[in-house]
């Protein structure tokens, strides 16, 4: 295949997964700015190393792989940042709340490791499917199906738990 052509390829992944893309960066850094950071680096990183795909048919797999290992990337680099606590935001806010239609599950889906956390984002975010999944986070299949239920049932019982405190 010419260079041209994977190069088209990998424009129509992008475009026809945009929406996808953006949602999984999100779910690692929280924020609307990092995420189309980490979304353009990714895609940057993509066409740079574009001459590494080794079948067309695993475009898509390729790619996601390419937005975790990014998104990683920029986690494990905020580590060295030092984070501002809740009051110290506070001070800093305009005053607006936010508004999740599910906070308790948007807490619980922040307290989850992030090998739990992309599964469930993978699977029922973006509507992956298992040995898809398998494929974007280099592991076999029974690893992610064990992965994804231990996360559900740590959902499960964080979301159990948030129940009772407010009751």
């Amino acid at each position: 295949m010419t260079k041209g052509n994977l190069e088209n390829l990998l424009i129509q992944c992008i475009t026809e997964h945009k929406e996808s893309v953006y949602r999984l960066a999100y779910s690692y850094v929280k924020n609307a700015e990092d995420a189309l950071d980490i979304v353009q680096d990714s895609i940057h990183k993509a066409f740079a190393s574009s001459e590494t795909l080794k079948s067309t048919t695993s475009i898509k797999s390729w790619f996601y792989r390419i937005v975790v290992n990014t998104s990683l990337d920029f986690l494990r680099k905020q580590k060295k940042i030092r984070v501002f606590d809740e009051n110290a935001l506070e001070l800093l806010s305009d005053g607006r709340d936010d508004v999740y239609p599910n906070i308790d599950l948007e807490r619980a889906m922040d307290e989850l490791p992030p090998i739990y956390r992309s599964v469930i984002v993978l699977r029922y975010f973006d509507d992956l499917k298992i040995e898809e999944i398998a494929d974007v986070i280099k592991e076999n299949v029974s690893t992610v199906k064990t992965r994804l239920y231990q996360a559900l049932r740590m959902l499960r019982v964080k979301m159990n738990d948030e129940t009772l405190e407010v009751q």
